[in-house]
């Protein structure tokens, strides 16, 4: 008993108006998150970005990692902030980001709007599911959260009408992109 009790006494409590552990990890998956999005556009623009046939494609794509770059720049300010490291992993999600980008890119404009609605409608469960938890322990953040989520709810729409569910084996593709995106988070709460 006295044991458990001196354990007790000797765990560092809490700083105030810090977040806990759970926060961390959230921050820095959406941090992780952002960054990785902001490659992707990076190199689909990379193919795209050069042929004056795609202009109208790269622009809405600019437009869309340049929401990004806004989102990416708010969780930097929250990780300092909070005082919360991002996660070590970002050199792989440096290079994962803009391969996948490029890569679907590659494979043409259809591909690279199957990407886009793979990657944002996991986003939007995942920050869906943060929006909800945060509201009660974060109101500000759950806030920020949410204005964040209807951009990828924007971007996920804007590839669907732009072609994306037209892409030959759509399923496969989105299904492999999902399952990539879902790993990456559970290992940025992580590490």
């Amino acid at each position: 008993m006295l044991e458990e009790m001196t354990m007790a006494a000797t765990k560092p409590l809490p700083r105030p108006g810090r977040p806990g552990p759970s926060v961390d990890a959230m921050l820095r998956v959406d941090h992780a998150g952002e960054y990785s999005a902001v490659r992707i556009y990076d190199g689909q623009l990379a193919v795209f970005g050069r042929n004056p046939r795609h202009a109208a494609l790269a622009r809405m794509i600019k437009h869309m990692g340049e929401q990004e770059q806004v989102h990416l720049e708010a969780f930097n300010r929250l990780l300092n902030e909070r005082e919360v490291r991002p996660t070590v992993m970002a050199p792989v999600w440096h290079a994962a980001g803009y391969a996948l980008g490029a890569v679907t890119a590659l494979m043409g404009e259809k591909a690279a709007m199957a990407c886009t609605a793979a990657v944002e409608e996991v986003i939007d469960g995942h920050y869906a599911r943060q929006e909800e938890r945060l509201r009660k322990e974060d109101p500000a953040l759950a806030d920020l959260v949410a204005k964040f989520r209807a951009d990828e709810q924007e971007h996920r729409d804007t590839a669907i009408e732009h072609g994306a569910k037209e892409t030959p084996g759509y399923g496969l593709l989105s299904a492999v992109i999902k399952t990539g995106c879902r790993l990456a988070i559970r290992i940025s709460e992580k590490i």
